[in-house]
């Protein structure tokens, strides 16, 4: 570490964090490639190995946008801003995506922000209207890029790359070794980085659980009142499925939500927040959750159903079993289904007991406050708000996120009237805002 920019040690410093080797290797890297690709497994740390060396790109004199980071969903813009924000590098950034407000968007732009964030579908907009110069912009990432092809995000990725004729540096990330990069990305001769090879096994059990009926509801129902009250992702296929099995189980008395790709913007975030502070636990999904959000580690992993691909099923898995942890991984298969060629059809079967008793409720629940940032309220506002005016000890607070306009506060279920009621007339900072449970 002692070799790096004096501006990263610093930022390493804050975050009290020690690089890992293949964020070691981009960090070197970075400092004379002009073209580098980097291939690392979903959950290595790609974030802040393409973060970093911007502290010392980007200028603070300089008030244009300078770096932009494409990345192929809303919820990985998000949690990249969180990150670059946590750096505490004093320079301003902000993000673009479909289902944020283009005006709000627009706003902020007249102010522009050094480092850009966003959606290729919604930049690839911005750029088309002109609404922030490109003069200055001199460093491009594509994050995920693998997953921004898949997601059929070529022709807008292909629009921001002719269009950006001053970029000096390109950075390509996947956790997906590319056989070819596209034309449009102009890179020539880049300097590649594969850590794909070299990523520990995951300490993950894979075990098949027979169904023998073929819509596997019952054995779902079963198997997930054994896994019991610990954050489980149940992967299907389709979102129509995750709509029926998730209405199912809420039907048998099982809190879950659907998060799939075809809901509003507002609602997945929503719905994000309540399984990051652990109001809700499981969650129905398409392979929306499998790459790029920002979630907790996951216990267990449920395939409903499996992917067509084997690279789509380790990615899957890869939600589980990070770092120190240890994680399972069941597959449904009823009794007649044929599976795809790369499963083992050797995998251990799991018997579930009998008399399982469906989940508890969760320890926490999650209350909406209708101010935010905009509103100049932030963490520290609202965990004195909830204490004075509602009542809360400090082991009745958990997780609170601030968003622009509104608030995520975790607050213990057996608390959550007392609070509502006592609050419901209270302003904070002087603002009368509204306050609801989040269902």
């Amino acid at each position: 570490m002692s070799t790096l920019d004096p501006a990263i040690v610093k930022v390493l410093e804050k975050l009290k964090f020690t690089p890992n080797k293949m964020q070691e290797a981009a960090l070197e890297a970075s400092v004379n490639a002009h073209e580098l690709i980097l291939y690392s497994p979903t959950g290595s740390g790609k974030t802040l190995a393409f973060l970093l060396p911007l502290v010392t790109a980007l200028k603070p004199s300089v008030h244009k946008v300078q770096a932009l980071v494409v990345a192929p969903s809303r919820e990985l813009v998000i949690q990249i801003e969180s990150v670059f924000k946590s750096m505490q590098t004093g320079l301003k950034v902000n993000t673009a995506y479909g289902g944020h407000s283009m005006r709000v968007e627009k706003l902020n732009m007249t102010e522009p922000p050094a480092l850009l964030i966003g959606t290729p579908g919604r930049i690839a907009d911005h750029i088309d209207r002109g609404t922030f110069d490109t003069t200055y912009l001199h460093t491009i990432i594509l994050d995920e890029f693998d997953k921004s092809l898949e997601f059929g995000f070529s022709k807008e990725m292909g629009f921001i790359m002719r269009k950006l004729v001053g970029i000096k540096k390109k950075v390509l990330t996947s956790a997906t070794e590319m056989k070819e990069i596209p034309s449009f990305t102009k890179i020539k001769s880049p300097k590649t980085l594969n850590f794909l090879a070299d990523a520990e096994p995951i300490k993950l059990s894979i075990k098949k659980v027979l169904s023998p009926e073929r819509d596997k509801l019952t054995t779902l129902y079963n198997l997930v009142c054994f896994t019991g009250n610990e954050a489980t992702l149940v992967f299907c296929n389709h979102r129509e499925a995750t709509e029926r099995i998730s209405i199912y189980l809420n039907e048998m008395g099982v809190r879950n939500d659907a998060f799939h790709g075809g809901m509003e913007q507002g609602d997945r975030e929503k719905i994000l927040a309540k399984f990051r502070n652990g109001s809700m636990q499981l969650l129905v999904t398409t392979d929306l959750a499998a790459r790029g959000l920002d979630i907790p580690e996951i216990k267990f992993i449920i395939h409903y159903h499996l992917p067509s691909t084997e690279e789509q099923f380790t990615h899957r898995n890869g939600r589980t079993a990070r770092m120190n942890a240890k994680g399972t991984a069941f597959v449904i298969a009823s009794v007649d289904e044929e599976l795809p060629g790369y499963f083992d059809p050797n995998i251990p079967v799991f018997g579930l007991g009998k008399n399982l008793e469906k989940p508890e409720e969760p320890v926490w629940a999650t209350l909406f406050i209708g101010g935010g940032k905009k509103d100049k309220i932030n963490k520290v506002d609202i965990v004195g708000f909830l204490s004075k005016q509602g009542d809360l000890g400090k082991d009745d607070l958990g997780l609170i996120e601030v968003k622009d306009f509104f608030s995520y506060a975790a607050v213990k279920r057996k608390k959550i009237k007392h609070v509502l009621n006592k609050i419901s007339s209270e302003k904070i900072k002087n603002k009368k805002v509204k306050f609801d449970l989040v269902e």
